[in-house]
């Protein structure tokens, strides 16, 4: 892995415009000859901000734009591809090595990959997994606990066999020491969980969209990105406690969830009560994302954010937040009880499509099902107030609300919904403001209902 002098990189600087591609210009330092330019580049902020505008306004874009971006501006970098299996290699823009993916992360069991937009950080010809006890031979940290690696093996050096990894992407060893000689620090890395389906709803004359009280809304496909309705959708607004699903997401993806916190009374001293949390208890951490994401605790939020630290936590939401190419978003507090917590409707749809594709327990867990993965869960469930207020629909994959009076009554609800040929789509509808919950809660079934009427079975 080549090693780049830190003071010298690439700018991209991607010019807003009418249409996705255009306007993006790179600069570079002076340098001498014999310096060789950095692969580093400001991502992914830039890339979030030059996807905003769209030749397509029908749909949003998907990771795949931010590849083209790349490959237009002639750059080099990585893509980890999750749905062909395979990394490619892009030298100035042109596709050079494809390489095949081997495993992945189960995303239904915690270990999904982490996907986005992120750069090689760090490296090494062995290093050694603490969570998994194994040596990863020609090893790239991209993102947190995440890997490109050859095929592990433990301290007797036998190959570790399993049809699922951790959440590492785990190549051929020979291929994977190519990679490893070959790519160098800062070189960008995009890694695709699912590309666009191919999936086309009628074109037919559907009835008009129903008024809404909400001022802020997207009804969008989450496979293909087709949008349904939108109105506002790129506007800045407080989300409150939708916050806390970023929250969820980087304590799931750099901590190890079977680790437990001492709870302290600092971290009770948020607005609210959680039944259940106690000041001295100890709780593992996958424990604490039932009241985060069924009753919307703040305390369980800071409790969270404890473990790594508060600042610590912080960084990492809006670091994520880049990743997920969500240029319109900033986090400053881990329970969304701050107004400068804020978002739109388009970057949250990023948000809800991360975790229905690589992190669906929190989901499942958001609907107040309880997910066995490292033992029993201390909470009892069946008295934990659930305040997502669509847990008894059996379309609802999924969902959070969040209120305050900046934001007023805020939510992101995802449903399964049923086509005539029996096949189901995964949609997401996002409301930013309604004036009530009772508006928050009618203006979802009035899209909900729309959709049925017009694009779905009844």
């Amino acid at each position: 892995m080549k090693q780049t002098p830190p003071s010298l990189f690439f700018t991209l600087v991607l010019l807003m415009g009418s249409i996705l591609m255009a306007g993006v210009i790179l600069f570079s330092p002076a340098q001498s000859s014999t310096q060789r330019p950095t692969a580093q580049i400001p991502i992914p902020h830039s890339i979030a901000l030059s996807i905003k505008e769209q030749k397509d306004a029908a749909f949003l874009p998907l990771y795949e734009d931010a590849r083209d971006i790349l490959v237009g501006v002639r750059v080099s970098f990585v893509e980890a591809n999750l749905d062909t299996m395979k990394v490619s290699t892009y030298v100035k823009g042109e596709r050079k090595e494809e390489i095949p993916i081997l495993t992945k992360g189960d995303p239904q069991g915690w270990g999904g990959s982490a996907v986005g937009f992120y750069k090689i950080q760090s490296g090494g010809p062995s290093l050694f997994s603490g969570v998994s006890q194994v040596y990863m031979p020609f090893a790239l940290k991209y993102y947190g606990k995440y890997f490109l690696h050859g095929i592990p093996y433990d301290e007797w050096g036998d190959k570790l066999a399993s049809d699922v990894s951790g959440g590492c992407l785990r190549l051929p060893d020979a291929q994977a020491e190519a990679l490893y000689n070959a790519v160098e620090v800062d070189m960008p890395i995009l890694v695709i969980d699912k590309e666009r389906d191919e999936f086309r709803y009628p074109d037919k004359n559907a009835r008009a969209f129903p008024g809404l009280t909400t001022k802020n809304y997207l009804v969008a496909d989450l496979d293909s990105g087709y949008i349904f309705a939108e109105r506002n959708s790129m506007e800045q607004r407080p989300i409150a406690s939708l916050t806390k699903l970023m929250t969820a997401v980087v304590a799931a993806e750099n901590i190890d969830l079977r680790k437990s916190i001492g709870i302290t009374g600092a971290m009770l001293t948020a607005h609210g009560d959680t039944e259940g949390l106690k000041e001295g208890e100890r709780y593992r951490i996958v424990e604490l994302f039932y009241p985060l994401l069924m009753r919307s605790s703040n305390d369980a939020a800071e409790a969270l954010a404890g473990f790594l630290g508060n600042t610590r936590t912080i960084e990492l939401m809006n670091e994520k937040a880049d990743a997920l190419l969500m240029g319109d978003t900033q986090f400053t507090d881990p329970a969304g009880f701050d107004d400068a917590n804020i978002s739109t409707a388009r970057d949250l749809f990023y948000l809800g499509r991360y975790i229905a594709n690589n992190r669906p327990p929190l989901w499942e867990i958001s609907k107040g099902l309880e997910v066995r993965s490292f033992g029993d869960v201390r909470f009892d469930l069946a008295t934990l107030e659930n305040k997502n207020i669509f847990v008894n629909d059996p379309t609802f994959i999924g969902g959070k609300i969040g209120y305050l009076p900046a934001s007023k009554h805020t939510g992101m609800f995802l449903f399964e919904l049923p086509l005539e040929n029996g096949d189901t789509r995964r949609i997401a509808i996002i409301l930013l403001g309604a004036p009530s919950l009772e508006n928050l809660k009618e203006d979802t079934q009035r899209a909900y209902i729309w959709l049925l009427k017009n694009y779905f079975a009844e």
